[in-house]
């Protein structure tokens, strides 16, 4: 009895690989009908002086004292990049590009955005949100928006710093 679970199980395991590489064939094998979407990771816009001198101005204004008390800058960020309610100086760039720039310091500090209204009437467009340290500016994270195609659009979103 014992030889008989011996050959069954040695059969199964040489049908499981004989299963596993005939597929991964065949998946391979198989051409791609649908455009691979462009590339995401997208360069940020040139710093321009006006921005660097909104970065200093902001910087120079100091910590409100509800960011200075919590450790968290939170910004809502309508689509046409005019600032909802929240901390920050909001710059808009280009189709789906923002900055926000916060009075301190937000280098090592943790970034989230998402795609959200200003408002309690919806639920947002879907789309994604995609937030990265802003080039030269300590003070300053930028954000850029997407549709569900992953193409740039101008989306309302909401950012929050954890310093």
């Amino acid at each position: 009895m014992p030889s008989f679970f011996r050959r069954k199980a040695a059969a199964v395991a040489i049908a499981a690989l004989a299963l596993a590489l005939a597929g991964g064939g065949i998946a391979a094998a198989q051409p791609t009908t649908k455009a691979q979407p462009a590339s995401r990771g997208a360069q940020q816009p040139a710093v321009t002086t006006a921005s660097l001198n909104s970065a200093k101005a902001v910087l120079a204004k100091g910590d409100s004292v509800a960011a200075a008390s919590t450790d968290i800058y939170r910004t809502v960020v309508n689509a046409n990049g005019t600032k909802a309610w929240g901390d920050g100086v909001v710059i808009k760039y280009g189709v789906g590009q923002y900055e926000v720039q916060f009075a301190g310091n937000v280098t090592t500090s943790v970034y989230v955005a998402t795609i959200g209204r200003p408002d309690s009437c919806c639920i947002p467009a879907g789309g994604e949100a995609s937030v990265a340290p802003r080039l030269l500016t300590p003070n300053g994270v930028f954000i850029q928006t997407r549709n569900s195609a992953g193409v740039a659009a101008d989306l309302p979103f909401h950012v929050v710093v954890h310093r």
